[in-house]
């Protein structure tokens, strides 16, 4: 009933896949907004539900039960004689119907591993899901990292040009010299170059995201909106996970969650359930299926009832030695991706703990001691230049090293945001859940 419940649902919303091109990709996009388009326009997703489908045609085909066959056979007629006698009763003719009888009960197990077939591309369809959020939370943030930087950039260029103005005013009333105002331009092409760099990386990650949502126009201008600090992560039952200050949960409540809501691990198991159904459907094969026949003669003008049952005799080995011998190999692998994907997903949990403790160690680091310092110096020594009592070296020391320091701040943030998107791939979180997956 309830894979019946899952198909039903999956076939309701299956066919919305072809309006998917007709959704329009907005020029402002919130993370939330960006995984929901690419959920509706992903053709790699729009694939992986297919097997849904694939895997509800092996359900009807394995509820189906043998044909019955009917014979009718005529013997014994005189056709060159004469007088020939009537075709009815000049002859036996028989009408018999034949039907096969499964046992073993190898059609339940069919069936059984047939559904268990429909859970598993329910899982792929989610492990698709899955592993494109993480992409698409990657390539959104690098969005997102190229924007701050070229807004960093930007702002750098205006000070330094205004800072420029001043000393050619100076330099005009006689106060600095010329090669302090050359100085300052060569610095210019610099900050320059940052703002250049910064705009190829936010046009390249702006293809890359709308490529991900299978926009028509690559080059369409789109904005990333979110900021680059991350929220906390979230459970689906409202607990607080991770967030800027480290993961909050113990290790062992965090394995559970990856061995219980993992898509891949799921399904892992899953194939490990239907390989043992399977198992167990080719041992029943070895218990031959019965021929149950029954008929009517009319045998040169009298009335017979003719009946009979088939048994096939295993006179030259046991039936289906290779099935049940490839099932148990089948078996015995399915078993060894099980525990291996078990593994896998315990190691991308321990992995993505690391770089979240890490990256919050990082930005407490750069935010409680770096950054106040370097803008603390920079002002003193704008200030302090521009009143004529610090030299250019000076302030163009303060000046890269702010810039600098703002650049390891902004990829500290993103190096944060990635590892709390991973570490809720490698939880296996739903997210947004979509109507096919309830």
């Amino acid at each position: 009933m309830r894979t019946t419940i899952v198909c039903l649902g999956l076939s309701l919303f299956l066919p919305l896949e072809g309006t998917a091109q007709d959704l329009t990709v907005p020029n402002r996009l919130t993370l939330q907004e960006t995984l929901r388009l690419a959920d509706a326009r992903s053709p790699q997703l729009a694939a992986a539900r297919q097997l849904a489908a694939l895997a509800r045609s092996d359900v009807t085909s394995a509820a189906r039960r043998p044909n019955p066959s009917v014979t009718v056979e005529g013997e014994a007629y005189p056709l060159f004689e004469s007088p020939r006698p009537s075709f009815w009763d000049g002859q036996a003719l028989t009408f018999r119907f034949d039907q096969e009888i499964e046992t073993a009960g190898r059609r339940g197990l069919r069936m059984q591993a047939a559904d268990t077939g429909v859970s598993v591309a329910h899982a792929d369809i989610q492990e698709s899901r899955r592993r494109l959020r993480v992409e698409v939370g990657r390539t959104y943030f690098q969005l997102v990292l190229a924007q701050a930087d070229g807004a960093s950039a930007t702002a750098a260029l205006s000070e330094l040009e205004r800072v420029i103005g001043l000393t050619e005013v100076r330099f005009n009333a006689g106060e600095v010299a010329g090669t302090e105002l050359r100085r300052l331009q060569v610095e210019r092409l610099r900050f320059l170059d940052d703002v250049l760099a910064a705009e190829l990386a936010t046009r390249d990650a702006r293809a890359v995201l709308l490529g991900l949502l299978n926009a028509p126009d690559l080059n369409q201008p789109i904005d990333a909106i979110d900021p680059l600090p991350p929220p906390p992560l979230i459970g689906a039952d409202g607990t607080v996970i991770a967030g800027s200050d480290g993961v909050r949960l113990p290790l062992p409540a965090l394995r559970e969650l990856v061995l219980s809501d993992r898509p891949d691990v799921r399904r892992a198991r899953l194939r490990r359930r239907q390989a043992e159904t399977e198992t167990r459907r080719q041992r029943a094969l070895r218990t031959p299926n019965v021929t149950a026949g029954w008929g009517y003669r009319r045998h040169f003008g009298s009335n017979r009832m003719d009946f009979g049952v088939t048994v096939p005799v295993p006179l030259f080995g046991s039936l289906n030695p290779g099935g049940i011998e490839r099932a148990e190999a089948e078996r015995r692998r399915a078993e060894a991706l099980a525990d291996a994907a078990a593994t896998t997903a315990n190691v991308d949990l321990q992995k993505a703990i690391n770089a979240v403790e890490i990256s919050a160690e990082r930005i407490r680091y750069i935010e409680g001691e770096y950054l106040v310092t370097a803008e603390e110096s920079l002002d003193i020594t704008q200030a302090s230049y521009e009143l004529g009592a610090a030299n250019l070296i000076d302030f163009l020391d303060a000046q890269r090293t702010y810039r600098e320091t703002q650049r390891v701040r902004n990829r500290a943030l993103y190096a944060l945001r990635i590892s709390l998107i991973e570490l809720e791939a490698a939880l296996g979180l739903p997210g947004d859940t979509r109507p096919e997956e309830l």
